[in-house]
């Protein structure tokens, strides 16, 4: 029997609701002020532009979180991606450079996990010395000032690359149909009103609507990730090893397989979103990126993803990275004052933890509370 009032609770689906919230209130506001209209296909567009990359590390992130691991190096990651793309792109090609650039970032995954797996130092402190010693390389390589492609036609490729335009609307349609179904025979009423809201939103953009490729990118990694989490035996293994590990290692899973797994897999993500960066510039800078650890964690918290581990979403971290983004284009949109950003930016994420944390607790009181009514 489906439960209602959990499915479409604010610990379940808040994100949803502050989502929409917002976007109905910047709507308001820009109506109100006699700006364009907020909601046009270009500006929802250019919100899921600008959240991609945040997005691509956030869906990672998740997969990490839910093991019960962290990972503080992914912005420094990206970085370093970026650097070693710029700097051999021209010497080699594009699609040698971005092989090589996801290559170290895998490495560092591994070296990342290997250290907390085989040496036991806590995650957190691994990779907060990581951040710092991979930020250290990317200066190393960069000499300590910005690196640019210089030769036409690899920059073209590269632009070509990030910048390209997709049409979405019969792949949104289509998306929302599969999305239906698969919740009608599922019995899964979130994932019926996710495909509602897709198909509304495919209607409202009309047969034009083109999106830059990195929100294909993101939508497609998203889609990967939460198939395999969600009717996978190894996804359902990633969450028994963050739910309990040692409980996990006893039932026969191989913990350690795994928390690799996911810290090779937040590099690798991390070094895609780094090459993205490159192709988007064609040039990077020593401070490219520098605290976007913090967003994408934020993301993830925003989707309700538990920092104990045991417990998260793919789909609501991409909803937390676009409600972030929404809010800074609502500043930039209706030109409102850049001082107040951070500050509304911090109150949501931790209004957002509070509400899962009391969500959570109240669901472990109820039982508690019947068990003692029964006795």
């Amino acid at each position: 029997m489906i439960d209602w009032r959990r499915t479409f609770g604010l610990r379940e689906a808040g994100v949803y609701y502050a989502l929409l919230l917002l976007l109905g209130v910047l709507a308001a506001l820009a109506a109100s002020r006699g700006l364009p209209p907020y909601l046009s296909s270009q500006n929802l567009g250019n919100i899921a532009y600008q959240a991609s990359l945040v997005g691509i590390m956030g869906v990672a992130m998740t997969v990490m979180l839910i093991t019960g691991a962290f990972d503080l190096s992914v912005a420094s990651v990206a970085a370093l991606a970026a650097a070693v793309l710029i700097g051999l792109a021209g010497q080699v090609g594009f699609v040698p450079a971005a092989v090589a650039a996801l290559c170290v970032a895998a490495s560092i995954g591994l070296l990342n996990g290997a250290i907390v797996q085989f040496v036991g130092i806590n995650a957190f402190i691994v990779t907060l010395g990581t951040l710092t010693a991979v930020r250290g390389l990317v200066l190393i390589l960069t000499d300590g000032r910005s690196l640019m492609v210089e030769q036409p036609q690899v920059l073209s490729e590269m632009l070509a690359f990030e910048s390209a335009r997709v049409p979405l609307f019969w792949p949104l349609l289509a998306l929302a149909a599969g999305l239906i179904a698969l919740g009608a025979a599922r019995r899964l009423p979130l994932t019926i009103a996710g495909g509602v809201v897709v198909g509304a939103l495919a209607l409202l953009a009309g047969t034009g609507f083109t999106v830059a490729a990195p929100v294909v990118y993101l939508a497609v990694f998203t889609a990967l990730v939460w198939f395999v989490l969600r009717f996978t035996v190894a996804g359902r293994r990633l969450y028994a090893v963050g739910g309990n590990a040692e409980a996990a290692r006893l039932s026969g899973i191989n913990v350690h397989v795994y928390r690799l797994g996911a810290f090779v897999l937040s590099s690798v993500a991390a070094g895609f979103a780094g090459i993205l960066f490159g192709c988007r510039l064609g040039a990077i800078n020593p401070t490219a990126l520098q605290g976007a650890e913090l967003t994408v964690i934020a993301a993830a918290i925003l989707g309700g993803t538990s920092l104990f581990g045991g417990a998260g979403s793919v789909v609501k971290t991409v909803v937390g990275a676009l409600l972030l983004f929404t809010l800074t284009n609502g500043f930039n949109v209706l030109n409102l004052g850049a001082n107040y950003q951070g500050l509304i930016e911090g109150i949501v994420v931790v209004a957002a933890a509070a509400i899962y944390t009391i969500g959570a607790d109240r669901r472990r009181a109820r039982p508690a509370a019947a068990e003692e009514a029964a006795a």
